[in-house]
């Protein structure tokens, strides 16, 4: 596991949650609704990339 994978997650976390404030700010809470979760598909398919990554070394290493 790479640390850079923990940075992109921070960063796509302090993104999300700037664009929250503002967007709550400026009335559009549907918006900063969508926006969070907008932010956390995309940090799952960074992690279910990384997953999948890890069956595959996984598959090879027992031969299957």
């Amino acid at each position: 596991m790479n640390v850079d994978l923990i940075f992109k997650i921070a960063a796509v976390g302090i993104l999300v949650a700037v664009l929250d404030m503002l967007l709550v700010k400026a009335e559009r809470k549907d918006q900063a609704l969508l926006t969070g979760i907008a932010g956390l598909i995309v940090v799952l398919l960074m992690v279910l990339n990384e997953i999948s990554g890890l069956f595959a070394t996984i598959k090879t290493l027992f031969g299957f």
